[in-house]
């Protein structure tokens, strides 16, 4: 069984990073506050319902602040603010109650501009997460050969920082593009510091890529009992960071809700279009919270076989759809009707589920 390394506890909203809670996922909005609309609202719920725990946003100036306030207001989960630079944006979004900050010390700029974001924070209970990354580290350190062991040299000077300040309601991150580097600075970091951890890889790159790479490092140090809340950076939408840090998770074995889908990668033999029916139940199967194993087979040859302990699986012959539940024919039905009934069985199995 992992064991899990043992740190502070860290709340934000109503949600809890680090000591023995959870592990949490969260994502990072993708466009301008600027213009923001119902219909952004109703993305960010669709976030929730995927499994998204947090929601970072980009807050690069004092109107970003006051419109990230409306968000938060309405958003059903933590909001958190990403800062650089200016301290007069943290002192408006802690002002404005945003559930927690993202900024480095380090560039917020003189120690007095420091020491009044931190009385701040102190002051409403808002916690901050220093985010170190290698490809923005100090000059002073960004030539070093090592760029972990850069990594938590920056870290220990905002460590400092927050400890001259009488600050420590923080969560850390050390990520880098490189796989290695934020495995080994995060290892280092873990045996040194109780602060919780945020994990990822940052500029992990498009999905297939993206996926790779955070997929070994995150699965590196989630094996060795390291990190309390994970970002999968991806070129991508804010939808699959959410699916694919759920889905890592997961077959950690740290996560037990939602959907498991076994699929069919499809060949010559198959009878049934996986690639195309699991495009169209994708976002109903994600949106599920209760654990439930689904198959989708390309043919009766293997289907019913490879997927006997699914909760529920369908496939084709010819005209057909078969639907089979626990490895047992269920239903049979014109392939137009199969969609529909599929998912109308789901619901019935959710809605009969004991609590």
């Amino acid at each position: 069984m992992m064991i899990r390394r043992k740190t502070r506890e860290v709340r934000a909203g109503g949600t809890f990073i680090g000591a023995e809670h959870p592990l949490t996922v969260q994502t990072m909005w993708k466009k301008s506050l600027h213009g923001f609309s119902e219909f952004d609202l109703k993305e960010i719920s669709a976030l929730r319902l995927y499994g998204c725990d947090f929601l970072r946003f980009s807050v690069p100036d004092l109107t970003s602040a006051e419109i990230l306030s409306n968000v938060r207001a309405k958003a059903d989960m933590p909001i958190v603010a990403d800062i650089h630079f200016d301290y007069r944006i943290a002192l408006k979004c802690i002002e404005y109650g945003i559930d927690k900050i993202r900024i480095n010390p380090g560039n917020i700029g003189a120690d007095w501009k420091v020491k009044e974001v931190l009385k701040a924070a102190a002051g409403r209970g808002i916690p901050i997460r220093i985010g170190i990354n290698s490809g923005s580290l100090p000059r002073q350190l960004s030539a070093l050969t090592d760029k972990s062991e850069a990594m938590i040299k920056a870290a220990e000077e905002e460590i400092d920082i927050l400890e001259k300040n009488n600050f420590s309601n923080a969560v850390f991150s050390l990520k880098s593009s490189d796989v290695q580097a934020t495995i080994r600075a995060n290892r280092l970091f873990s045996k040194q510091y109780d602060y919780p951890l945020h994990l990822g890889i940052t500029e992990a790159g498009p999905l297939t890529a993206g996926l790779v790479k955070t997929s070994i490092a995150l699965s590196e140090l989630l094996g060795d009992g390291i990190g309390d809340t994970i970002r999968v950076s991806l070129t991508d939408s804010p939808a699959n960071e959410v699916i694919a840090g759920r889905e890592i998770l997961k077959a950690c074995g740290l996560y037990d809700r939602g959907v498991n889908i076994i699929s069919c990668p499809r060949c010559g033999r198959s009878t049934f279009d996986t690639h195309s029916f699991i495009n169209s139940v994708y976002d109903e199967l994600y949106r599920i919270k209760e654990p439930l194993k689904v198959a989708v087979m390309g043919c009766v040859v293997n289907g019913p076989g490879e997927a006997a302990d699914a909760d529920i699986g369908i496939t084709g012959a010819g005209n057909k759809v078969v639907i089979f539940k626990h490895g047992k024919l269920f239903a049979k039905v014109d392939e137009n009707k199969g969609r529909e009934l599929f998912l109308k069985i789901i619901d019935e199995m959710i809605s009969n589920k004991p609590e």
